[in-house]
């Protein structure tokens, strides 16, 4: 019995079937095949050979056996075995130690992250400085035109040496290609990759030479429009495509990657003016001549910020279209010309790159605003060149030198908190659900002396319009008056900027009403606010605005969009009160009542959360909603009025027998 039962359980497990594992990139889910294929030599591969080899690691300090950090050193290798080029190569690498990526040469994160970076959860790389990869056809065989090796410098945790810290996987991102899953072979994990004929083919070639613009959220485009042999003039414009996106004091950053530097603007400023890294670095040993006094930015990595409105008929730093607008870009949606920025700047080469056609655009794009939603950028893709009306008037268009496009997109970083935040009330109960207990983030354990546990406390109504420091005795003593237990220590405050109390304002038969209330808490004003609401059921009834404008969202039944009236689009910070020592400071608010017919959406209950919002968004980042709605009095004491009502008709009854 013994005898049989080991081979049969050895021959069960040979054949249990191998799970596959799906692998998430920045373009989608990646699921590998249930069996990995035999290990690929390159020269059997008829398509983009793949390889990531390990090289030595070591232990490194400190000294921690639960999670002890060592040295690792890698080379990933791109290879083009095929018949057509390789446009803008990418290859997501499935990192799962922990891994802190110090350095990788021939390539950037395709996420913009600058090094050292976290990328312990994996990552992609993008082809820098050379994108594109070429067929040894069109080449003879040239490997430095057909492949591109990254060396890698980073750290990673709890793998000793001589053990391999092998990623989980390793695939092209590009699209229209089929990636098995990888092999190893001694020190290699390596996969061929052969274009899939059933795959959807994502991109497709311009005349041959350009990628076609892509879509997103935000597009940047870096248009070369004058070329020298030392420099170059760029023009950059920045164009919101999202209904609900929206930038305020924009700042936008990059990484030079060949020592350019900024000798002048046009339309926008670095935020920090400095020359210093160019004098004793290598741009001011050779531009000797140069006068640096006039240099406006040596920086690897420059933050570039709009101008104001004063400065757009500046002939020095102005006269530029789409500039000078503190940094505000509006959604499409609100007004198409302010969804739109742009600036022009001189920017200086250095060897080896000096020649007129020797054109690379900086790499790691990273923009982001005031209480806006974050973003994420990819690599520039050089597209086609772009096309500008003739500025003297002709009926010509004229081309840039060089174009590329970055593709950003609306992320939600792991961690982070809203910056807003919605409470709740009703004309049939006179408490207020107010913002959650550190909706906007709270300070670290040590630094708050409040519970960041505790459910938020109901509060009076006229709570709502005093600072949460001034809220304490107010909600400790109408918790008294209606008899509800407060927990101790108190809980955190919601921290958030910007607050929005959604009122059920009146409930009829039909139609209804609610009151919009917004308060600023900070003391920066938003010009051009606005707020989304999304309502799944009641957005169909939706009939007016009183003091906002408000309309139906493009390509939307269920958000309804709002924003000021002219005039009355400018949402003030806070302020301090009448009496500074004693009265508290004062939000900047603006209200509006919004009414409702129940005449397209029959059967809606108003007070069981129909009538409450289940998104809110206020100047395109999401708000924090509460986790509970205002209870309907008026539902509680339902089945006494009605038993009310029958005793009432069968007294009725009795008397009219009695009379009778």
């Amino acid at each position: 019995m013994p005898g049989f039962f080991v081979p049969f359980a050895l021959a069960a497990f040979l054949f249990l079937p191998i799970c596959s594992i799906a692998q998430t990139t920045g373009g989608g889910t990646r699921a590998t095949p249930s069996a990995a294929a035999p290990a690929p030599a390159a020269d059997e591969c008829n398509g983009i050979f793949v390889s990531y080899r390990t090289g030595t690691g070591s232990k490194i300090a400190p000294t921690d056996p639960k999670h002890q950090p060592y040295r690792f050193e890698s080379t990933l290798t791109v290879q083009n075995n095929g018949i057509e080029r390789l446009k803008s190569w990418q290859v997501y690498v499935g990192f799962k130690h922990d891994e802190v990526l110090v350095s990788a040469s021939n390539a950037i994160l395709a996420d913009g992250s600058s090094y050292p970076a976290l990328v312990g959860n994996g990552t992609v790389f993008a082809g820098f400085p050379m994108t594109d990869l070429k067929t040894a056809i069109e080449t003879a065989g040239d490997s430095t035109q057909t492949s591109v090796e990254v060396k890698m410098l980073g750290t990673q945790f709890g793998v000793k040496p001589p053990a391999i810290p092998w990623p989980e996987n390793i695939t092209l991102v590009n699209d229209g290609w089929a990636c098995p899953a990888p092999s190893t072979l001694g020190g290699a994990m390596s996969v061929c990759c052969i274009r899939d004929e059933n795959a959807k083919k994502n991109i497709t070639l311009l005349d041959g030479d350009f990628l076609p613009r892509q879509s997103g959220d935000l597009t940047i485009a870096y248009d070369v429009t004058k070329a020298y042999d030392s420099s170059y003039w760029a023009q950059v414009t920045l164009t919101n495509h999202n209904h609900l996106g929206r930038l305020d004091n924009w700042k936008l950053s990059w990484d030079w990657m060949q020592d350019e530097f900024i000798f002048s603007m046009k339309g926008a400023y670095p935020s920090i003016v400095d020359s210093s890294p160019c004098i004793f670095g290598p741009q001011g040993e050779y531009y000797k001549q140069l006068d640096f006094s006039t240099v406006l930015n040596c920086e690897r990595r420059p933050t570039i910020i709009d101008l104001p409105p004063t400065k757009f008929n500046d002939s020095t730093v102005g006269m530029v279209p789409f500039c000078c607008r503190n940094g505000t870009i509006l959604p499409p949606s609100m007004d198409p010309s302010k969804s739109v920025s742009s600036f022009q700047m001189q920017v200086f080469k250095m060897p080896p790159t000096l020649n007129r056609s020797d054109l690379s655009p900086p790499q790691n794009w990273k923009i982001n605003g005031t209480l806006n939603p974050d973003y994420q950028c990819g690599p520039p893709v050089r597209v086609s060149p772009s096309e500008f009306v003739d500025p003297s008037g002709l009926p010509s268009n004229s081309t840039a030198v060089a174009s590329w496009q970055v593709v950003c997109n609306i992320t939600q970083p792991k961690g982070s908190s809203p910056r807003c935040c919605v409470s709740f009330s009703a004309f049939y109960n006179d408490s207020v659900v107010p913002c959650n207990t550190c909706a906007c983030g709270c300070p670290n354990r040590a630094a708050r002396t409040c519970s960041a546990s505790a459910p938020p406390v109901l509060l009076p109504p006229n709570a709502l319009l005093v600072p949460f420091d001034n809220r304490t005795i107010m909600a400790s003593a109408w918790a008294n008056i209606k008899h509800r237990q407060v927990p101790n220590p108190m809980p955190c405050p919601d921290n958030c900027g910007v607050s929005i109390n959604w009122h059920i304002n009146t409930d009829y038969n039909r139609g209804w009403s609610a009151r919009v209330t917004l308060f600023n808490w900070a003391e920066i004003p938003f010009p051009d606010w606005f707020v989304a609401a999304e309502m799944d059921k009641a957005a169909g009834g939706f009939e007016a605005m009183y003091s906002f404008n408000g309309t139906m969202l493009k390509n939307s039944n269920s958000t309804i969009f709002m924003q000021g009236l002219p005039g009355l689009n400018y949402l003030v910070g806070e302020t301090d009160g009448l009496n500074p020592s004693k009265d508290p400071r004062v939000p900047g608010k603006q209200q509006s009542v919004i009414s409702f017919t129940k005449r397209t959406t029959p059967g809606i209950n108003v007070p069981l959360g129909d009538g409450f919002p289940t998104k809110v968004y206020f100047n395109g980042e999401e708000c924090s909603l509460p986790s509970m709605y205002p209870t309907s009095a008026v539902s509680r004491r339902a089945p006494a009025s009605i038993i009310s009502v029958i005793l009432a008709a069968l007294l009725a009854s009795i008397l009219m027998k009695e009379l009778c």
